[in-house]
């Protein structure tokens, strides 16, 4: 014979004694959630006798059938109970017949000892009584009805993100009708009375609950510190048959960080989370992978200078709130500054701060490869970005500016950065996405045009960071490009090779502020030479050349770009 068919029996023969006379029942179920930590189990008496022995927070008896149409005196005892005298409240209820009930203990057993309620609630034990309870739904639906039962919390909403407003404007004590919704995984923010605040955030797994019902109730402390420790808060959910489910606490974001600030005074940062060192010599064009952060919190992120040694050190604080769940991409991006730097063709801010982007993603799905472009140059122009012979990608960018996401299947492309007419052709770009189905990146145009005007900080490029935090740059695609300040570069600079590891071969992208003899050679790690490049005058410009390792071995090489002005040496990585 199972519990609840004891229980009923237990409870018929407490009031009628050995009547043979056939008596009224009520359907109902008893929930503890009094969070009082003296109270953290209690005994329950029916009418002087022991019903429920150690009955546990956040337990919960299945529905029964209970006498109806008499006075029942509930009495609740410590644990330790020896009887009925020892009981701490009593409380009489007469219950209709065929009705039921869901009775929830909660409050606390000295007031004056624990925090005040906000709303100036009353906080003392007592019973909570849902009337016109369920045991069930139809429909398919899952119905449930929600408790405020946290003494020491505020007025509160509970939304299901991105489905509508489920409880609101709900102060302690406050039990909702019945909602109904459809069996599913639910994502639950609770937020302050202002609808705006997101406090807390739970996930809710619905989905094998078609047909059911449940109780809903908030339990415990919000300041477990100030109400003498007792159990912190959290939102369950009673079921009809006694089992009590947890809902599980969402605390983190995803979050990843791309360094992409130009200034040559913020080449290397250190980033301060909440005063403690997170990221220490953060370079430029270097990102994160992404990490948990706290949420549903206001986190104060610094920037310091690379020599920083404390948090006293940063030039730039900036305040987060991020929502559990969620996914977030922070780009740290302008000028430290910005009256000794060019301006932005379009008025646009170039102060340093931190560009956010929000619902970001850590993969694809359907074999794509989904990307977000920022337009982060602080001296250039707007621009479209189109795949040639493709799509456009991006229309009417402007620095700041990020982009929806964008889908396209793996593939290697030409992007061509256009200027806001869409009708001339300034600069492109060799994109090689064939390795990344089902993968995301954030794309960003990073440096600036005209770099000898900007402190002589890097020049112009557009780079790709992954979700791993490697970051890879698309080499220019074109043998000489328009630049979009309609000037010639204004920098020698030799690019880092595209892809990197290769196999077997891979693009070296460099460009030429003067015209002059061009070397671009390829050594091993001995010095010795294993190809010639480039070896011819060349006019100021941007060129990408490919290399075609098929014929060496595997390992680590050097390529070595000189010219009568400059000279500069990267390593690649052949892995065959």
């Amino acid at each position: 014979m199972n519990f609840q068919k004891i229980l009923g029996f237990a409870l018929m023969a407490l009031v009628l004694g050995t009547s043979s006379v056939v008596a009224q029942t009520a359907r109902l179920q008893v929930i503890h959630n009094a969070a009082d930590p003296a109270a953290d189990s209690v005994d329950v008496y029916l009418n002087g006798t022991l019903l429920l022995n150690n009955f546990a927070f956040r337990t919960a008896t299945p529905f029964i059938d209970a006498p109806a149409g008499v006075l029942l005196n509930i009495g609740i005892a410590p644990k330790t109970s020896a009887s009925a005298s020892d009981t701490i409240k009593n409380f009489q209820v007469t219950l209709t017949a065929g009705e039921k009930y869901v009775a929830i203990a909660n409050g606390v057993l000295t007031p004056a000892s624990f925090a005040v309620n906000p709303d100036g609630r009353d906080r003392a034990f007592t019973l909570f009584i849902k009337t016109a309870a369920k045991e069930a739904s139809t429909g398919g639906n899952v119905e449930f009805s929600v408790l405020h039962g946290s003494t020491d919390a505020p007025t509160v909403d509970v939304a299901a993100r991105g489905v509508a407003t489920l409880v609101n404007n709900a102060a302690y004590g406050d039990i909702t009708p019945y909602i109904a919704v459809p069996p599913s995984s639910y994502r639950l923010d609770v937020k302050d009375a202002t609808g705006t605040v997101t406090v807390a955030t739970f996930d809710a797994n619905l989905s094998g609950l078609a047909n059911g019902a449940a109780i809903v109730f908030a339990s415990g402390f919000l300041t477990p510190s100030t109400n003498q420790n007792g159990p912190a808060f959290g939102i369950y959910a009673a079921l009809p048959n006694g089992t009590v489910v947890p809902f599980t606490p969402v605390t983190t974001a995803r979050l990843q960080v791309i360094h992409n600030a130009a200034d040559p005074g913020a080449a290397s940062v250190d980033v301060y989370l909440n005063g403690s060192k997170l990221l220490d010599n953060f370079a430029f064009r270097a990102a994160t992978p992404f990490i948990d952060a706290p949420a549903n919190q206001v986190i104060n992120v610094g920037v310091a200078g690379g020599t920083s040694t404390s948090a006293n050190d940063t030039l730039k604080n900036f305040a987060l709130n991020l929502l559990a769940g969620e996914t977030y991409v922070a780009i740290a991006n302008g000028v430290l500054t910005p009256a000794s730097f060019a301006v932005n063709p379009d008025g646009r801010d170039r102060a340093f701060t931190l560009f956010i982007k929000t619902a970001a993603k850590e993969a694809s799905v359907g074999g794509n490869v989904e990307f977000s472009v920022l337009h982060g140059s602080t001296d250039a122009p707007t621009v479209d970005v189109v795949a040639r012979g493709v799509a456009t990608l991006v229309n009417n960018a402007a620095y700041g500016d990020i982009t929806p996401y964008i889908a396209v299947p793996p593939a290697a492309y030409t992007l061509d950065v256009k200027d806001s007419s869409a009708t001339t052709t300034v600069v492109s770009f060799t994109a090689d996405l064939s390795g990344l189905a089902n993968g995301a990146a954030i794309v960003f145009a990073s440096g600036f045009l005209n770099p000898t005007a900007n402190q002589g900080g890097p020049a112009f490029g557009l780079f790709a960071a992954l979700p791993n935090g490697t970051v890879v740059q698309f080499p220019s695609a074109a043998t000489s490009v328009t630049e979009l300040s309609d000037a010639v570069p204004s920098a020698f600079v030799l690019g880092q090779n595209y892809p990197n590891p290769f196999n077997p071969s891979t693009n070296i992208n460099y460009m030429l502020a003067v015209a002059g003899m061009v070397n671009l050679k390829v050594y091993d790690l001995l010095g010795r030479e294993v190809a010639t490049l480039v070896q011819a005058q060349q006019q100021p410009g941007s060129y990408t050349v490919n290399f075609d390792a098929a014929n060496l071995t595997s390992g680590v090489y050097l390529y070595s770009l000189e010219t009568e002005n400059f000279k500069s040496v990267k390593r690649m990585v052949l892995m065959k």
